[in-house]
């Protein structure tokens, strides 16, 4: 079980985990050894709530498909099962950052402190501009 909340948790069947070959330099061993982990969970067919599912797709984030599956692929350690459980801990981390419920914003209005200073400044500026001109006989 991939815990995410104390409330909410995913059940290994969920989720496809499947080892690859890692890409870039590593001597002999990255031809003969599958060290990488190619990880696939599908949002739609997970059992989280409605409402982390539709969060989730509206994420925008890259590792998302348009089809709602989450792929992640890891491959900076040397074992597999290293591999293994930094993917895990990178999709957990991605569905806890759904979880938490961003706060309510509140409109304000600046001050008139802040109103008046923004303006002198804006025409202390202008004013410095105006100097930068040609003399004027």
């Amino acid at each position: 079980m991939l815990k995410i909340t104390r409330l909410t948790s995913i059940p290994p069947n969920e989720i496809d985990i499947s080892a690859i070959r890692s890409q870039g330099a590593g001597g002999q061993n990255v031809n003969k050894v599958a060290t990488a982990i190619h990880l696939r969970f599908d949002i739609n067919a997970s059992s989280l709530s409605p409402l982390y599912k539709e969060r989730l797709l509206n994420l925008g984030d890259r590792r998302i498909t348009k089809d709602g599956i989450i792929v992640i692929k890891a491959q900076q350690h040397r074992t597999q099962e290293q591999n293994k459980e930094d993917a895990l801990n990178r999709l957990q981390e991605l569905l806890k950052s759904v979880t938490v419920t961003p706060p309510k914003r509140k409109p304000t209005k600046p001050s008139r402190r802040a109103k008046s200073k923004r303006m002198d400044g804006k025409t202390k500026r202008g004013q410095l501009k105006a100097l930068r001109g040609n003399i004027k006989e």
